[in-house]
């Protein structure tokens, strides 16, 4: 029988022999705990994210998400609804009102309303703006006028329910999910990322917002980054080139995002998280581990991964006293039959000039 006196220097001999070894083995196991730990604390902040009523329904052909095993999410393209807000009189948060369960009409206001469209593969996102002036049948709004009213109105008056509603009668698609960010966090997260480069073209003055945009590059954090997304005045074709601006921000936005710099380093990387999961709202089907796994998924992606257009316009009119836009019905059946299928760039290719410009050339 072999002493204990005996056994303890074979046990150091190992050690020593199979130094290398040893070393791979402690090293696995501090990153299975740091990764652990990781794990642990980006699901506490996403716990802190508020969840509302989103009037959403499973998708067709869809078993309703009675399968618990399999996450209602696996394995196939999204539809997302992501809708950029004000966040009220100062007294009704956004994020209040829709915690409570019980919309306030009229309390809130969308101008930002995007359709996103994440590939089955997780490997392309494409975007399609709405402007908010287009005149769109809106179910039950008092304003309306033979039932129709700008498409700003549906988010205003019954709140994402009634948005994403909305959205899914003008594009025919199924929205699978909806997300809301008030423009604090549009401000919030440029800080948080050390600012975002974009190129002015030419200087333009916001007699709005009484601020002077100088001709070059600049870096936008804070204050003036929410002055960038919110600009209108001065700019040639108003409303629409903000549109312009907003997606050109969220190009930029996803730069930096996915750099190096970011996701390398965890002091950028832990207040980014934070201030999306306090800033952000999303309808009560999503999940925790869905909404984790998806950002996951889409680590990968670059920028030019991302296509970006707006909803085809057609005429200007002037209805009950509103200026109102109308989409162009065929274009824009084209475009979002193209765009419930992922292949955004067939429409791009048909009508050249109807995605988003460079960065060098949004003004």
């Amino acid at each position: 029988m072999t002493s204990d006196a005996a056994a303890q220097p074979r046990r150091r001999n190992f050690f020593r022999r199979h130094l290398a070894l040893t070393s791979l083995l402690v090293l696995v196991v501090l990153v299975l705990c740091a990764v652990g730990g990781f794990v642990f604390w980006l699901n506490s902040q996403l716990g802190n994210i508020v969840r509302f009523n989103g009037g959403i329904t499973p998708p067709p052909g869809s078993h309703g998400g009675t399968n618990t095993q399999v996450p209602a999410d696996s394995g196939r393209p999204l539809n997302v609804l992501l809708l950029g807000a004000d966040n009220g009189n100062g007294h009704l948060t956004l994020q209040s009102d829709l915690a409570d369960g019980k919309w306030t009409p009229g309390a809130h206001r969308s101008d930002t309303i995007i359709v996103a469209h994440i590939s089955a593969n997780r490997q392309s996102i494409q975007m399609v703006s709405i402007p908010r002036d287009s005149w769109v049948r809106v179910d039950g709004f008092p304003g309306d006028v033979n039932g129709y009213a700008k498409i700003n109105a549906a988010f205003s008056w019954g709140g994402p329910a009634l948005a994403v509603k909305t959205v899914q009668q003008v594009t025919g698609l199924h929205i699978d999910h909806v997300a809301i960010i008030d423009w604090t966090g549009f401000r919030d997260l440029s800080t948080a990322l050390g600012g975002v480069r974009v190129y002015i073209p030419h200087t333009v003055y916001d007699d709005s917002q009484h601020v002077t945009w100088q001709q070059g590059w600049q870096t936008l954090e804070g204050e003036r980054a929410l002055q960038y997304v919110r600009m209108r005045h001065g700019l040639p074709n108003g409303d629409f080139d903000r549109i312009k601006r907003q997606q050109n921000f969220m190009r930029a936005v996803m730069d930096k995002l996915l750099s190096s710099g970011t996701t390398h380093n965890p002091i950028t990387l832990v207040k980014v998280v934070k201030t999306v999961t306090s800033n952000l709202m999303v309808d009560n089907t999503w999940s925790n581990s869905e909404i984790r796994t998806l950002a996951l998924q889409l680590r990968n992606l670059h920028s030019s991964d991302v296509k970006f257009t707006t909803a085809p316009l057609g005429q200007y009119a002037v209805v009950a006293g509103q200026d109102i836009v109308e989409l162009d019905q065929q274009k824009s059946q084209e475009l979002f039959h193209d765009l419930g299928r992922g292949q955004l760039q067939l429409y791009l290719n048909k009508y050249p000039g109807s995605g988003l410009p460079s960065q060098t050339a949004i003004n």
